[in-house]
């Protein structure tokens, strides 16, 4: 039996779908590390949960250190310590060093959590990478700009996603970020990169022991930068059909000489990449956990898998096995038009509803009175699939064009 520890931090829907996978494995048990008390658990789940530590501060590797070496005591020895948010990538690894736990160790979670250090050991790599700097103050960011020239894109150094992210394309919108109190310093550096124009595409890779052993890949629809830029957009990600596509079976080495060289040992990972004009392709991020924005979802519905599951075994107990391509797949992402900080009127759910049916899995509809969401997640979403990714795009394109949700 192995035993493993989950850092779960809040109970959230999401996350007990981890919590219940790992929790459900045969040949495991678990442990779980969490802010939230047991007590907030589902009971049938907290039935089959080994042990439970509480902490203040589930992103300090002190606290999980801590908590790990209770729950050793308490419980039993630890075999794997996971977790699946990119905020907890370091801190596990300083823990795991800690506790001389077995998996990604901090050298190499650093390179994935921190954005230069990522950019070299990709650059030295060989890898395509945008030019890119670490700024520690105003004037050195805009030495970069002056050797690049606009736009740029600014981010942090241990960025998420495209979260607190800026392109700046003129003196004046650099002027105007500046004034915001958001330049950098030493204490606080900015990632600064030059701005790549493509398609973007993400490529999900199941790795074993530093071997790539299986890859899925979806494109956005806009990218995530424009996304945030734009609030009012409603935007798709798309799952395709055809897993042996050039567009993403051409980006499979680079995918492969990325990973190696920032240290990917057994995982799932992320990647997010543009294709340019010019068929060049160009790696943006990467993150050493599952992907978000649905894809999980999509990428269970498209292989006819549960993609949660398969990811708690990979990391318990090192194995996965391949998952044939049957279907396309794609999510939706409604978002509130104009000023206002909730939901005034929702509309045109029951007509995609009743125009594209079965093909709709999941519709989660934003509601009357909700709060405007923080994040570019949005309000509400939709997840469909089909035998053919024509199809899944022809359902996209009518959900995004034809709901529509006002703020007021």
């Amino acid at each position: 039996m192995r035993h493993v520890v989950l850092v779960a931090p809040r109970f959230a829907p999401n996350t007990l779908r981890f919590v219940a996978a790992f929790a459900d494995l045969p040949g495991a048990w678990l442990s779980v590390i969490s802010e939230d008390p047991e007590s907030r658990l589902p009971p049938a789940l907290r039935e089959k949960i080994a042990g439970h530590y509480g902490v203040r501060n589930s992103l300090d590797a002190g606290e999980i250190a801590r908590a790990g070496r209770a729950i050793s005591k308490g419980v039993g020895p630890i075999d794997r310590l996971v977790g699946n948010l990119e905020q907890l990538q370091l801190p596990l690894a300083e823990a795991r060093e800690r506790l001389g736990v077995e998996g990604m160790n901090v050298a190499a979670a650093t390179r994935f959590r921190d954005k230069d250090a990522m950019k070299a050991a990709l650059r030295a790599a060989g890898v395509p990478v945008a030019r890119s700097t670490l700024a520690g103050s105003a004037d050195e960011l805009r030495s970069f700009v002056r050797e690049v020239g606009f736009p740029v894109v600014v981010k942090p150094q241990a960025g998420l996603g495209s979260r607190a992210t800026f392109r700046i394309a003129s003196e004046g919108q650099l002027a105007a970020m500046l004034g915001m109190g958001l330049s950098p310093s030493r204490s606080k550096p900015a990632q600064v990169e030059e701005f790549v124009q493509g398609r973007e595409h993400t490529c999900e890779t199941i790795s074993i022991h530093g071997r790539p052993v299986w890859r899925s890949g979806t494109r956005y629809f806009p990218g995530p930068l424009e996304v945030l830029e734009n609030p009012w957009i409603q935007y798709c990600v798309m799952l395709p059909r055809e897993a042996d596509d050039p567009t993403y079976t051409n980006f499979h080495p680079i995918n492969g000489a990325a990973l190696s060289a920032l240290g990917m040992g057994t995982g799932l990972s992320h990647m997010e990449w543009f294709l340019r004009e010019d068929g060049s392709m160009v790696v943006s991020e990467v993150g050493a956990r599952p992907p978000g924005v649905h894809i999980m979802p999509l990428m269970g519905l498209a292989h006819e898998t549960d993609m949660i599951a398969a990811w708690a075994e990979l990391m318990t107990f090192d194995r996965f096995e391949p998952k044939a391509r049957k279907f396309a797949a794609g999510a939706a992402f409604f978002r509130c038009q104009g000023r206002g900080e909730r939901v005034r009127e929702v509309r045109g759910i029951e007509r995609v509803r009743e125009e594209l049916g079965a093909a709709i899995v999941e519709l989660v509809a934003p509601r009357v009175g909700q709060a405007r969401a923080p994040g570019y997640e949005g309000e509400g979403y939709a997840i469909v699939k089909g035998e053919t990714t024509e199809g899944v795009q022809r359902a996209l394109s009518r959900l995004v064009s034809e709901v529509r949700v006002d703020a007021g």
